[in-house]
């Protein structure tokens, strides 16, 4: 089975706030993980290299700066399966049926995605749709939180609060 850990809505300011949010990540729910996904407001540029080398893919939110390493929207595959990715946009209520819809097409088995600061964990016409919420800014939704998924004969998520 293949852990990877799931991210949006980070909004750390500085290299030390990301270094303290992944080794607590690290330490806790993402213990073990061999990859992470960030569905983007990361904010600072180098987050990844607070992972410690763990493979590290994310897409740009609407508090980053677009790259070439941050792409709006990508797809990855971990193994058999294709896992959208794209940040989202516009008013927080629509955006789960607003990204749904932008990858209707690519033959996608999850959708990972942020923006609303809402965990979300469900699946819709066959897809597994993960908003990881928020580790940082929990803005109204119950508590902070990151999701993991879990790749194996199928793909499964789910969501850990963090408090």
């Amino acid at each position: 089975m293949i852990k990877i850990g799931v991210l949006a809505d980070t909004h750390v300011g500085t290299l030390l706030e990301g270094e303290r949010l992944a080794k607590r990540l690290l330490a806790g729910p993402f213990a073990g993980v061999e990859m992470i996904l960030h569905a983007g407001d990361h904010v600072i540029d180098d987050l990844d290299s607070c992972f410690g080398g763990i493979p590290y893919y994310g897409v740009c939110g609407n508090m980053d700066k677009l790259s070439p390493e941050l792409p709006l929207r990508r797809i990855i595959r971990v193994g058999r399966y294709r896992i959208g990715m794209v940040h989202g946009w516009g008013p927080p209520e629509g955006v789960e049926h607003k990204v749904f819809e932008s990858f209707r097409a690519d033959n996608v088995q999850a959708l990972v995605f942020g923006h609303s600061h809402q965990p979300v964990c469900r699946t819709r016409s066959q897809v597994l749709l993960l908003n990881p919420g928020s580790p940082t800014d929990r803005r109204a939704a119950p508590f902070h939180s990151v999701g993991l998924l879990y790749v194996a004969g199928n793909i499964e998520g789910e969501i850990i609060p963090i408090d």
